[in-house]
């Protein structure tokens, strides 16, 4: 009996991180999400100890605390600009191999080595010159980090990395799609007034005005993903060949029922954030991409003359995060308009385009469909505990 009971309490903790790493952590049962909330945390501290490692490298390469690079870069700036660039892919790496850990004792031992990590690096070199500061800041973020796992925030902010990661793998596809308004977006690069514009806006400002198109792009995909979702939610919206799907799965051996039991309200939420928000995190990695590319093409063209030219005299340095970079202001912010352009015109084609929907939107909602038959099974085999 005690194997037996062993067995199935392994098998329920394979059946919970299955349901974690696809974003839904409310389809748990209750108590759930605060155990092990340690190892479980061990991806995003790994993740955040590799961005203090960087943190500290600045202060003991520079010898100051703030990233203030103007004008031409020394030997060590350059060094800095390159750590600037690979923190946020290192930290990424990081997170992605510790979750493919699945024993508790390595993560348990990942989690305090990185906790050490962190409280090191805000000892020696934290992003101010005060000690007590830094350490009150990084026990925050520390407490922050552990109350995200505990609450299934963490494994929603975990999914969208995992996806943003997964469509980086297919953003040649979605580049052609974005092709139209990348030709379009290049006669509004070199348009003299959008430089002048970016160059006077200030940052409050253009912030504004990008958020005011992101909510348009956003109300786009969600008035498309009501209407996918009510589909799924049914309680006959099962299918023969699912049961075929799970197998491999920690479901496989569970008992299923004929009929959904309706879904709770936070359930019902969870389901439409997933889908609504993997809509969204792969139209905004190739808008990203896409501004990447424009900000590229503009350090290797705009010279200092055509600058002056293109922004009456505007700044040769910028600002972004907090730290100046011997990069134009006006080119910062003309990156971050394009970009935002480019998301708008690739969230209204999701919605109209039915060769875009068959391509990426159906998988997903056929996922997230058979997500909610593991549901069931797992509910129906948890139900007396």
């Amino acid at each position: 009996m005690a194997g037996s009971d062993s067995a199935d309490s392994a098998q329920r903790l394979l059946a919970e991180r299955w349901f974690l790493e696809r974003g839904l952590p409310a389809v748990l049962r209750p108590g759930a999400l605060v155990r092990r909330v340690w190892p479980r945390s061990a991806p995003a501290l790994a993740a955040y100890a590799v961005v203090m490692t960087f943190s500290l490298v600045f202060v003991l390469t520079t010898g100051k605390h703030t990233v203030d690079i103007a004008g031409s870069p020394t030997g060590a700036e350059w060094f800095v600009l390159a750590s600037i660039a690979l923190v946020a892919p290192a930290a990424a790496l990081a997170g992605w191999l510790v979750s493919r850990l699945t024993g508790d004792r390595t993560r348990i031992a990942v989690s305090t080595a990185s906790t050490a990590l962190v409280l090191t690096s805000a000892a020696v070199g934290g992003p101010t010159p005060r000690f007590l500061v830094d350490m009150l800041v990084e026990g925050a973020v520390l407490c922050l980090i552990l109350v995200c796992t505990a609450t299934g925030v963490g494994a929603i902010l975990g999914w969208t990395v995992r996806v943003m990661l997964a469509n980086l793998a297919s953003v040649g596809n979605l580049l052609l799609g974005a092709l139209p308004v990348m030709l379009l977006t290049v006669l509004v690069f070199f348009n003299g007034p959008v430089w002048t514009m970016a160059a006077t806006v200030n940052r409050p400002r253009l912030w504004l005005a990008l958020l005011f198109l992101f909510a348009i792009a956003v109300s786009f995909l969600l008035s498309s993903t009501l209407t996918q979702v009510r589909p799924i939610l049914q309680p006959d919206a099962k299918r023969p060949e699912d049961a075929g799907h799970l197998v491999g799965t920690p479901f496989e051996t569970m008992p299923d029922r004929p009929r959904r039991v309706a879904l709770s309200k936070a359930e019902r939420l969870n389901v439409a954030f997933v889908l609504a928000l993997s809509q969204i995190v792969q139209v905004m990695t190739v808008a990203l991409v896409t501004g990447m590319l424009f900000g590229v093409l503009g350090l290797i063209l705009v010279s200092p003359e055509l600058l002056a030219a293109l922004t009456d005299g505007g700044s040769s340095d910028g600002r972004i995060l907090g730290m100046t970079l011997p990069i134009p202001q006006a080119l910062i912010q003309l990156t971050m308009f394009l970009t935002a352009l480019t998301f708008m015109y690739l969230a209204a084609r999701a919605v109209g385009d039915s060769e875009y929907r068959s391509r990426f939107i159906e998988p997903l909602v056929d996922d997230l469909r058979l997500t909610l038959v593991a549901r069931d099974r797992y509910r129906t085999a948890t139900k007396s505990r």
